[in-house]
């Protein structure tokens, strides 16, 4: 099997120092579950004309796609590029992401089967058949509509985060809006950034979305995302797609923690007495770490507005959400996760602010209390209104 793997596959030079970055070597030791074996494995494939074993196959599609490793590799080792592509070739062989994944996957791209669905789970949730267990946060029967303010920015609303997690979006806005911005959300014209179809190897349906993106936000304004893989996938349009009108969208996206701490001084100031009385840890999601890397603004913007912040102490690593992850490899994300509730308890916060959906609801499974770091900016900011 070709898998179409360019030059990067040469860069890695076998030496390690991303093994301890790679959550799912650091749960199984094993070898085949790091980057340098699964690029190994790409190498006697591509190269070596090796067969496709369903262990080989299994060792690429249970990659979380953190990129912890490219931030540790010295060799600058595109890994997030050669796995994308990787599973590009098996999806499009049939040797991943079976037909309910790319059932599930279509429907996020309409957002009134996707609302309508989601009512129905809020029913379900309600007279206790949803599990707990699932991390799901409380869905709305009738969610409060968003409305635009202005045209200063675009707020990427997206599709499953818009359908559960309006409350944030809302959140965002406002918080936008106290620093003097003139608001617009993106609403329905333009439903999915594609990051979960990329992730699955569906290649052709990530270009069909990002090209409708590119389409919908054309113009000057910056594009505001407070999902960090929805604005990692925006950012990358400028790759994928090889357009100049993609490659602008990318260059004016940003997560909205990021544009927020280039211009804090627009927010409103409040009394050290005013600020929410609660130990903070953040909790950094990889895409926001390492492929946006920009999750240091983060605590730049909760600081003024939380009594204290904390780090956790385990170097940023994933926590095993990984968008349909924790779905698709259960034990494995579970078994990550675990690594990241002890360095949680270690830190003993009263709240872990997380800017990722994905994150925040694998995270709420298991017991811990997670709201987004614009969900605590405006609740100290609405308290002293």
């Amino acid at each position: 099997m070709n898998l179409g793997l360019g030059d990067g596959l040469h860069s890695c030079v076998q030496c390690g120092l991303c093994l301890p970055h790679c959550p799912t070597w650091r749960v199984t030791g094993d070898e085949s579950f790091s980057p340098r074996g699964r690029i190994a494995l790409m190498r006697a494939v591509q190269e070596g004309g090796a067969p496709v074993t369903d262990d080989v196959a299994d060792s690429w599609d249970t990659c979380v796609l953190c990129r912890g490793c490219e931030t540790a590799c010295p060799s600058g080792v595109p890994f997030g590029e050669l796995m994308e592509q990787t599973r590009d070739t098996l999806a499009a062989a049939g040797r991943i992401t079976p037909l309910w994944e790319r059932a599930a996957l279509r429907c996020l791209a309409h957002p009134g089967l996707l609302r309508a669905g989601t009512r129905v789970a809020a029913v379900a949730q309600r007279v206790g058949l949803v599990p707990r267990r699932l991390g799901l946060p409380r869905l709305p029967l009738r969610p409060e509509p968003m409305r635009a303010s202005g045209s200063d920015v675009w707020l990427f609303t997206g599709c499953v985060m818009d359908a559960w997690q309006r409350d944030v979006h809302l959140a965002t806005q406002r918080v936008l809006e106290a620093a003097g911005y003139g608001v617009r959300p993106t609403g329905d014209r333009a439903p999915c950034c594609g990051a979960l179809h990329r992730h699955a190897g569906l290649v052709g349906e990530t270009r069909s979305l990002a090209e409708r993106m590119v389409e919908a936000l054309s113009g000057d304004a910056p594009v505001l995302v407070d999902s960090a893989g929805c604005g990692a996938a925006i950012e990358s349009y400028g790759r994928l797609l090889g357009t100049p009108e993609a490659e602008a969208l990318s260059a004016r996206t940003y997560d909205v923690q990021e544009w927020l701490a280039a211009n804090l001084e627009r927010l409103p100031r409040i009394e050290a007495d005013a600020r929410l009385h609660e130990r903070v840890a953040v909790q950094d999601p990889c895409h926001l770490r390492h492929v946006q890397r920009a999750h240091q603004a983060t605590r730049v913007v909760l600081a003024p507005y939380v009594d204290e912040l904390v780090e956790l102490d385990d170097e940023g690593l994933c926590c095993g959400a990984g968008g349909a992850y924790s779905m698709l490899h259960p034990d494995l994300a579970g078994a990550v996760r675990e690594r990241k509730l002890a360095a949680i308890g270690r830190a003993a916060p009263d709240v872990v602010a997380s800017a990722n959906p994905g994150c925040s609801m694998h995270l709420a499974a298991a017991g811990v209390r997670v709201a987004h770091p614009m969900s605590l900016v405006w609740e100290a900011l609405s308290a002293t209104r």
